[in-house]
C-alpha cells in the first residue's frame, strides 16, 4: 500500500472533501483525485462515494480510515519522541480523561506538571470512558485515564486511584430523614444519569444490579456539573463520585443519601496500549500521578485543604 496515497486519503476524510484537503496540503485537487483513484485501483475497492462536493466513506473506507489514523498517530508519537530527546523544553502532551477525572481530579496534577515544564503544551480532552479508549487506540492520547471498566486485547489497565460513588439528593429530600432506606426503594425515585458510555453510569448500574435493582425512571443530563445542579433543583437523585460532589456538599446545595447495604467503590485507572513506549512528557506526568491521592485531588478541586 502506497503510504503517500493513504496520507492523502486520510486528509480528504479529515477535511471533509477534496477542495479543503488540497488547500491544506498545498496540492491541486486533480492531483489528490488521481492519488485516491490509484489507491482504490491498488486495493480493488471503492473507498469514497462522491456526490458533488460531498463525500461518504464506504464500509471499506471506514475500515481503512480507522487504521490510517492509528498508523499516522504512531508516526506523530515517533516525531514527538525524537523532539523530546533534546529535553522537555517544548512539545505537546495529549491527555484523554473520563469526565469526572478531567474535571475534579486531574487539574492539580496538570498544574504541577506545568510548573515543572512550562514549555510543554497540554491538550486535555474530557470524554466518557468509551471515547477515551477510542482516543488511545487511535494514538490521539499520550495519557489515558478512565473511570469505567475497560476490556480490550490491545490495552493494559493499570489501577490509579480508588474512588467512592455516593447517592446525592436535594437537602430537603424526604428520604434523608429516614434511616431504613434500602436499595429497593430507589426504584421508585427519579434518577439523573449520564449518557451511555459514561464510566460512572456503568459502574453504578453494575452495583445496583448486584442488588437486583435496575433504574427505569431516569432523566439523562450531559455532565456531572449539570447533574449536581439538577439534583440541587430537586429534580431527582443521582449517583456521582464523592470527589465530584465535594463542592456542592460543602455549600449545602446537595446531601448524601445513606442507603443500607449500598457501597459503591471503583478503581480509576490509566489505560495503555500494549508495547507502546511512552513519550518523555507522558513519563513525567505518570510520575506525578503516582504521587497523588484521591483526597488531595478532591481537596484541590473543591478549594479545601487536601
Amino acid at each position: 500500500m502506497n503510504l503517500h496515497h493513504l496520507r492523502l486519503f486520510t486528509a480528504v476524510v479529515n477535511q471533509g472533501g477534496f477542495t479543503k484537503a488540497a488547500a491544506s496540503l498545498h496540492l491541486s485537487q486533480p492531483a489528490i483525485s488521481k492519488s485516491l483513484n490509484e489507491l482504490e485501483r491498488q486495493l480493488n475497492l471503492t473507498l469514497l462515494e462522491r456526490s458533488g462536493r460531498s463525500i461518504r466513506l464506504t464500509d471499506a473506507g471506514q475500515a481503512l480510515y480507522a487504521r490510517a489514523r492509528e498508523l499516522f498517530g504512531v508516526e506523530w508519537i515517533a516525531e514527538q519522541e525524537l523532539r523530546e530527546i533534546r529535553g522537555l523544553k517544548r512539545g505537546v502532551l495529549r491527555i484523554g480523561a473520563s469526565t469526572t477525572i478531567a474535571t475534579y481530579m486531574l487539574p492539580p496534577y496538570l498544574g504541577r506538571f506545568h510548573l515543572r515544564h512550562p514549555g510543554i503544551r497540554i491538550r486535555a480532552t474530557s470524554a466518557n470512558t468509551r471515547a477515551v479508549l477510542r482516543m488511545l487506540l487511535e494514538s490521539r492520547a499520550d495519557i489515558a485515564l478512565v473511570e469505567g471498566p475497560v476490556s480490550h486485547p490491545q490495552v493494559e489497565v493499570q489501577p490509579w486511584l480508588d474512588d467512592e460513588l455516593v447517592v446525592i439528593s436535594h437537602p430537603e429530600h424526604r428520604l434523608l430523614s429516614r434511616n431504613d432506606v434500602d436499595v429497593g426503594m430507589l426504584v421508585r425515585e427519579q434518577f439523573i444519569v449520564r449518557e451511555p458510555g459514561s464510566g460512572t453510569r456503568d459502574v453504578s448500574a453494575r452495583a445496583l444490579a448486584l442488588h437486583g435493582v435496575r433504574l427505569t425512571n431516569t432523566m439523562r443530563v450531559g455532565g456531572t456539573e449539570s447533574i449536581k445542579q439538577a439534583v440541587a433543583a430537586g429534580l431527582g437523585l443521582a449517583i456521582v463520585s464523592r470527589a465530584a460532589a465535594a463542592d456542592q456538599l460543602a455549600l449545602g446545595k446537595i446531601a448524601v443519601l445513606s442507603v443500607n447495604g449500598l457501597v459503591i467503590r471503583r478503581t480509576l485507572a490509566q489505560i495503555k496500549l500494549r508495547g507502546r513506549v511512552p513519550t518523555a512528557s507522558a513519563r513525567e506526568l505518570e510520575l506525578l500521578l503516582a504521587q497523588g491521592t484521591i483526597e488531595e485531588a478532591a481537596g484541590d478541586a473543591s478549594g479545601t485543604p487536601g
